[in-house]
């Protein structure tokens, strides 16, 4: 079976957590960012369960936009100059509480995501006890 490991982060500069404990999803605190499209603004909750794509916004999201993301607390941009894999869009990068990033892809419908870490032996050695293997 799966184990499925719900991922704790916050904002890479003024390093606020970034979790909603308010609004859960699949059990777990979701991840509440701001977001802004050509047309709207507004805010996502992310399911924080590696792997799972399930989200709610306030604002309406049509398949392929590329979604500009920003802290709540902060206000500053959370895309980076790196591009997806996938499809080209910039990637969004948050911190992870156990130490590393979580990148996900900034276009609707991309699965492109993915776990850094900067440190490997020490960083992957604190996600492995707080998650287990």
């Amino acid at each position: 079976m799966k184990k499925h490991i719900s991922l704790s982060v916050k904002c890479p500069y003024c390093m606020k957590s970034l979790m909603d404990k308010e609004l859960r999803l699949h059990g777990h605190p979701s991840i509440k960012i701001n977001i802004k499209t050509e047309k709207e603004r507004g805010t996502i909750s992310l399911c924080s369960v590696y792997e799972c794509f399930d989200h709610t916004s306030d604002i309406n999201l049509e398949k392929g936009i590329i979604v500009e993301f920003s802290c709540p607390h902060c206000n500053k941009e959370l895309l980076t100059k790196e591009e997806c894999t996938f499809c080209g869009a910039p990637m969004v990068s948050l911190l992870l509480d156990t130490g590393g990033r979580v990148n996900i892809c900034s276009r609707k419908g991309c699965p492109n995501h993915y776990v850094a870490f900067e440190d490997l032996s020490t960083e992957l050695s604190r996600f492995y006890q707080i998650y287990g293997d």
